[in-house]
């Protein structure tokens, strides 16, 4: 099975920029999208074979996820039936006979950590949201999570230590939840390979240099871990900020 995820900050500019080539070109089974920029009807994509499922911010012009699938879900949730998360279209969770499939857009805790509280809050909550599916059955989560866990993770760990996205609590909560019975698909096959980001600046000629963050994620139960053939970053792949990130799943 062939698991795509891509934040494309803004998908009508991103179909401007290639995406379709791209979605054609990776071939996912499911293909989830981060930062879709979207209330619905905005836009129509025309992919034949699979199904489409939206979920839009309230607000116009942020946030928001997808997930195209060509496998027919069992059920389709939106959010995590938190009311204080569930206005900013962050989660998609899809299950299938075999597994969860949880699609997320984790929330930025902003410059000067502004939002870290309620960052936190998120953390907490959709932590215990994924350990209540995996009681259930395995789980696959992935998205842009808008951390880079360990410092092999982003190229200048020393000058970001303690910013959005390299701050010790929410690092912290990566590593809570991957000790609750998780694993980072991409450190399982290559703990030691540097240089592997997924997400770089549009300032200082940051993709160009190749200083980067990895913030985009496969992470699966650990039952799940000896199923997994591949582990790829699509850095090859423009059109966003970020790049798609994959996994190979032998269910």
């Amino acid at each position: 099975m062939h698991l795509i995820s891509w934040n494309v900050n803004g998908l009508r500019a991103c179909i401007k920029k290639g995406f379709g080539e791209s979605f054609a070109a990776l071939d996912g089974d499911i293909f989830c999208l981060q930062e879709t920029k979207l209330q619905p009807g905005q836009v129509e994509l025309d992919l034949p074979g699979y199904r489409q499922y939206w979920n839009s911010a309230e607000k116009k012009g942020y946030s928001g996820t997808a997930v195209f699938t060509r496998l027919e879900p069992l059920n389709v949730t939106y959010g995590m039936g938190i009311e204080a998360h569930d206005h900013e279209g962050r989660l998609i969770t899809l299950e299938f006979p075999q597994f969860y499939f949880v699609c997320c857009y984790t929330p930025n805790a902003q410059d000067g950590l502004r939002r870290i509280a309620y960052r936190m809050q998120w953390e907490h909550d959709h932590r215990a949201y994924l350990i209540g599916l995996d009681r259930k059955k395995p789980v696959v989560y992935t998205g842009d999570l808008n951390v880079a866990h360990e410092e092999i993770d982003l190229k200048n760990p020393g000058p970001n230590r303690g910013n959005a996205g390299f701050s010790d609590q929410e690092r912290g909560k990566m590593t809570a939840l991957l000790s609750s019975g998780f694993t980072d698909t991409f450190r399982y096959l290559y703990p030691d390979r540097t240089g592997a980001y997924s997400w770089w600046s549009y300032r200082f000629h940051a993709r160009e240099n190749n200083a980067g963050w990895r913030i985009d994620y496969f992470i699966v139960s650990d039952r799940l871990r000896d199923r997994v053939q591949a582990a790829e970053i699509h850095n090859e792949i423009y059109g966003s900020d970020h790049c798609p990130v994959g996994l190979e799943l032998a269910l």
